[in-house]
């Protein structure tokens, strides 16, 4: 299997950057869906806790797939649809 440089500075830019946002989007999701469930210090935690998951699971994935579009797509899709969550939940959509 012959796999060229930019194909894996690709992969690795996934991971890093599209992890990273993916993680971060989680954690804002669910900082936003529990803020009103206990104490502002313990929501952040629990918050916090599942995102380095979802950052380590994005570098899995980025890694496994078959293809660099495939890693890309992989967590931008996802990405996406957090975004969109976060943006549902600050608009209010959720009991505030």
């Amino acid at each position: 299997m012959k796999t060229s440089r930019w194909a894996i500075a690709s992969r690795a830019l996934a991971a890093v950057l599209g992890g990273y946002a993916l993680a971060a989007g989680v954690n804002v999701a669910l900082a936003l869906a529990l803020k009103n469930s206990g104490p502002r210090e313990d929501v952040i935690l629990l918050a916090t806790m599942p995102a380095f998951l979802v950052w380590a699971g994005a570098v899995v994935w980025v890694f496994a797939a078959r293809t660099a579009w495939r890693a890309w797509a992989g967590v931008a899709i996802p990405s996406a649809v957090i975004a969109a969550a976060v943006w549902f939940l600050k608009s209010g959509g959720a009991a505030s």
